[in-house]
C-alpha cells in the first residue's frame, strides 16, 4: 500500500446527513444484521448436524450462508458505528481491506450460485450419473476452485485501487469503500482503469448472469420429461435460486458495467445487495424448501428434548 498519495484517510459521507435520519438507519441496519446473522448461522448449523441434509446443493448453501454472513459484516457494523458517529472517517489502509473484503465475498457469492446452479442441472438432467458426477470430492474441488477465483478477483480489484494516486479531496460519496467513489477522487485519468473495472467486475456480473438464465432454461426446458410431482418440487427449488441470483447479480450489473459515473441510487442500490441480499437469502431457502424446514425442526426438537432429560 505505497501507491503516490498524500490522503492518509477518508471521511464517508453516508447514506444521510440528517441526524435523526442517521439513527433511524442505525435501527433498520442493526435488526437486518443481526437477521443476516442469526438466519444464515441456523442454515449453517442446520445443514451441518443435519444427516438428512447431505447432498451437494446442501453442501453450496453451507458456503452461501457463510459468504453471505462474512459479506454483511464487511460492511454492516462499519455502516451502523458510522450512523452514530459525527465524523466518519476511515483510513487509507482500511478502504483498501474493505475493498479487498467486499470483492472477495462479493465474487464467492456469485461463484457458489454458479455452482447450485451446475448442481441442479446435473440432478435434473443427468439424474443417473448425478451421484458419481456431483459426488462430495468433486464439490470440495469446485469450492475450493471459487475460493481461488475470489482471492484472484479481489487481488486484482486492491491492484486497481492501489494504482490510484489521491493528493487532494478525501470526501467518498458513500457509506463505504469501493472502487467507483475511488476513482472519482484520484487525481489522475481513470480511463483505463475504469475500463478495467467493467471488464473484470462487470464481466463477471453480467456474464454469470447470462450463464445462470442459460442453464435454468435448459433445466426448466428439461421437466417437461419429469413427473407432476417431480417437476413441482424442482420448480420450488429452482424459483429460490432464479430469485437469489436476480437479488444478487441485479445491482451488481447496474453498479459494475457502466462508467464510474456516481448517480443518485447507487447508494441504494448497494444496500441492496451487501445488506439486503444476504438478509433475504436465509428467508428465501427456508420458507420455499420443505427439507431445511424439517431439518430445522427435527434439530431443535432433538436439543430441547436433550436439555429436558
Amino acid at each position: 500500500m505505497q501507491q503516490n498519495k498524500s490522503v492518509t484517510e477518508f471521511i464517508l459521507l453516508g447514506l444521510t446527513q440528517d441526524p435523526m435520519r442517521q439513527k433511524i438507519m442505525f435501527m433498520i441496519f442493526f435488526i437486518f444484521y443481526i437477521g443476516t446473522v442469526v438466519g444464515n448461522l441456523l442454515i449453517i448449523v442446520t445443514i451441518k448436524f443435519s444427516r438428512s441434509l447431505g447432498s451437494p446443493m446442501y453442501f453450496f448453501l453451507f458456503y452461501l450462508s457463510f459468504t453471505d454472513g462474512c459479506f454483511s459484516t464487511s460492511i454492516a457494523p462499519r455502516l451502523m458505528v458510522d450512523a452514530l458517529s459525527s465524523k466518519k472517517v476511515i483510513s487509507y489502509s482500511e478502504c483498501m481491506t474493505q475493498v479487498f473484503v467486499l470483492h472477495l465475498f462479493g465474487c464467492m457469492e456469485i461463484l457458489v450460485l454458479i455452482l447450485m446452479a451446475v448442481d441442479r442441472y446435473v440432478a435434473i438432467c443427468k439424474p443417473l450419473r448425478y451421484p458419481i458426477i456431483m459426488r462430495r470430492q468433486v464439490c470440495i474441488i469446485l469450492i475450493i476452485f471459487a475460493w481461488i477465483g475470489s482471492v484472484i478477483h479481489a487481488a486484482t480489484q486492491i491492484g486497481l485501487a492501489l494504482k490510484l494516486p489521491f493528493c487532494g479531496p478525501n470526501l467518498i460519496d458513500h457509506y463505504c469503500c469501493d472502487l467507483q467513489p475511488l476513482l472519482k477522487l484520484a487525481c489522475m485519468d481513470t480511463y483505463v482503469i475504469s475500463l478495467e473495472l467493467v471488464s473484470n467486475s462487470g464481466a463477471i456480473c453480467l456474464s454469470s448472469l447470462l450463464l445462470l438464465i442459460i442453464s435454468y432454461f435448459v433445466i426448466l426446458n428439461s421437466l417437461r420429461n419429469h413427473s407432476s410431482e417431480g417437476r413441482k418440487k424442482a420448480l420450488s427449488t429452482c424459483s429460490s435460486h432464479i430469485i437469489v441470483v436476480i437479488l444478487s447479480l441485479v445491482p451488481c450489473i447496474f453498479i459494475y458495467t457502466r462508467p464510474p459515473i456516481i448517480l443518485p441510487m447507487d447508494k441504494m442500490m448497494t444496500v441492496f445487495y451487501t445488506i439486503g441480499t444476504p438478509f433475504l437469502n436465509p428467508f428465501i431457502y427456508t420458507l420455499r424448501n420443505a427439507e431445511v424446514k424439517n431439518a430445522m425442526r427435527k434439530l431443535w426438537h432433538i436439543k430441547i428434548t436433550s436439555e429436558h432429560i
